[in-house]
């Protein structure tokens, strides 16, 4: 029989231990030099955590807790959750705010670069590229995450959990990426991003966002591609279905044009319906996961803005508000079911501000360098909350690296679901419930790995950062730069750092990659667009026509 090197340590150097922690799971090799050099303490506080999780479960009569994860777009490091930066910047979000006072302030939370990613890591443990999920699509594409991957949602429902899920998804314009068809329960969802559903727009187009987009007015005697120009209506739109069967799109009739105002009601539609998924989870007096990924923020255009409320002014903190206050509602809703004190409730952003948009938009970006796509700090360092009164400290703080793959291994531990994660790939999520539990000091992690799409770009460790995307051969000359002291990654101390640090951060890369070749990346699944709908409009379905068309061209579709 041939054991996982995780086993093979175990067995060699520590027959005594018992292992809360599934010696299958394969992780990245980083891990295991961890492991091998803190293996008894984190047994000590495994076991300590095991028996603080059971008594939590004894004092629920058995239960799990329920978990509530609320992802935000496109909010950096410092834009939620601390009212003296709400003041110079100009706008509040007292909800956050109080959220935040009221639970665990995870300090050095890092994300993907992009939406997409984010939610993929969150979702299955594992960081996008290892599955082809590395690009953020903002039209039909024909791709997305594929069925054999295992989600959180998947693990959460073999413990006997209640799923929902309501707001943006982006992981897929398939059947087999759905959320219905990932182990949510039910799904309310559009199929793309706000691209499609915010920008593309005549709306976005009068408000000078996107230029040359104004499908409906321009002079077009000397055009002859008639795709070239994205027409948000003939895309699918927002879309509900519950597990096992065929989505249908709820929002758009034949012919209709999608604009502003249709996304801001499909907004509101998602919060009432975030509301009505927690009452009807609540009501079943079973463990429940509702994830509620809003679409607001983002957006692009003013007509919904009658009165600035705030000294900022900017047209998406003046949604962020809005956001907070949908936030608020959701939090009070909660209370008011006696569920809270159970609850696991985490609100956090997916990646950094739009700065494409910035400063106009009223977000910039703050304490860290980029945004959005980056590979800067500001592009993947974001705010993020968590509440559990039954077994976490208000009004904490945790600097311990953690990365949002995390989540999925810590949440699967604590609802007693590591059985269910899959051993025959990497999960890059590392179980941080110890730093949950026990406090500072004790997280898992030192390191991040930072992609942009297929490309390594960046290495954290400790509090180094290695820039590679100009490293060329000789790590000792490449930026490297001190995060403590240098947030902006403005002033790199290559030789004073590459001098010491090059070799094992080299090691630290052939580990790396010698573990991807060990588990090779996959692929993303493909099919035809928008599979699985079973109301398509007819422009729709001439527009996917089109794409396939030139697809099958070009052999990608029979």
């Amino acid at each position: 029989m041939k054991f996982p090197l995780k086993t093979l340590v175990a067995l060699t150097l520590f027959p005594a231990i018992a292992w809360a922690q599934p010696a299958e799971i394969v992780h990245d090799a980083e891990y295991y030099v961890l492991e091998r050099q803190h293996a008894e303490t984190w047994a000590t506080d495994d076991a300590a955590v095991d028996a603080r999780l059971a008594e939590l479960r004894e004092a629920n009569g058995g239960a799990p807790p329920n978990i509530l994860y609320i992802l935000i777009d496109d909010i950096g490091f410092g834009e939620i959750g601390t009212p003296y930066l709400n003041y110079v910047c100009g706008y509040e979000t007292p909800n956050i705010n109080d959220f935040a006072e009221d639970g665990l302030r995870l300090m050095r939370m890092y994300t993907e670069p992009s939406c997409t990613l984010t939610r993929v890591a969150f979702m299955t443990g594992r960081q996008p590229y290892r599955l082809g999920m590395a690009k953020t699509s903002v039209a039909m594409d024909g791709f997305g995450m594929a069925a054999e991957e295992i989600t959180l949602a998947e693990v959460l429902k073999a413990e006997g959990y209640n799923t929902s899920h309501v707001g943006k998804w982006h992981i897929g314009d398939i059947s087999e990426s759905f959320p219905h068809n990932q182990g949510f329960d039910y799904a309310a969802f559009p199929v793309h991003q706000q691209a499609q559903l915010a920008l593309f727009s005549r709306d976005s187009h009068e408000a000078n966002q996107t230029i040359g987009l104004d499908y409906t007015q321009f002079d077009d005697k000397w055009v002859l591609d008639r795709s070239f120009r994205p027409v948000p209506g003939t895309m699918v739109t927002g879309l509900e279905a519950v597990t096992g069967g065929s989505a249908k799109e709820v929002d758009l009739q034949p012919g209709e044009e999608w604009t502003q105002a249709k996304y801001l009601e499909m907004n509101e539609r998602y919060q009432r319906q975030a509301l009505e998924q927690l009452d009807a989870l609540v009501a079943q007096d079973e463990p429940f996961f509702l994830q509620y990924w809003p679409l607001l923020p983002l957006t692009f255009t003013r007509p919904d803005v009658s009165q600035f409320t705030s000294p900022n002014g900017g047209f998406q903190t003046e949604s962020m508000q809005k956001v907070d206050a949908w936030i608020g509602d959701i939090l009070e809703r909660l209370e008011e079911s006696g569920k809270a004190d159970n609850t696991i409730v985490i609100i956090m952003g997916d990646n950094g501000n739009f700065t494409k948009y910035a400063p106009y938009s009223g977000y910039s970006p703050m304490i860290y360098r980029g945004g959005k796509g980056d590979a800067t700090e500001g592009g993947v360092r974001v705010d993020a909350f968590i509440r559990w009164p039954a077994a976490i400290e208000a009004d904490s703080y945790v600097g311990d690296m953690i990365h949002v793959a995390d989540l999925f291994t810590t949440l699967a531990r604590i609802a007693g679901g590591l059985d269910h994660l899959p051993t025959d790939r990497v999960i890059d999520g590392v179980d941080q419930t110890s730093m949950l539990l026990l406090g500072e000091g004790k997280g898992r992690r030192d390191h991040v790995f930072i992609y942009q799409s297929f490309k390594l770009a960046a290495l954290v460790k400790e509090h180094f950062k290695l820039d590679l995307s100009s490293a060329g051969s000789n790590l000792v000359v490449a930026p490297f730069y001190d995060l403590l002291r240098d947030q902006g990654e403005k002033y790199p101390v290559a030789t004073p750092v590459g001098a010491w640090a090059a070799s094992p951060i080299e090691r630290i890369l052939e580990r790396h990659m010698a573990w991807k070749k060990r588990y090779p990346d996959l692929p993303a699944a493909v099919d035809t667009p928008y599979s699985g709908i079973d109301n398509l409009r007819p422009e729709t379905v001439a527009m996917r026509e089109e794409w396939l068309t030139w697809k099958r061209q070009i052999g990608a579709y029979e």
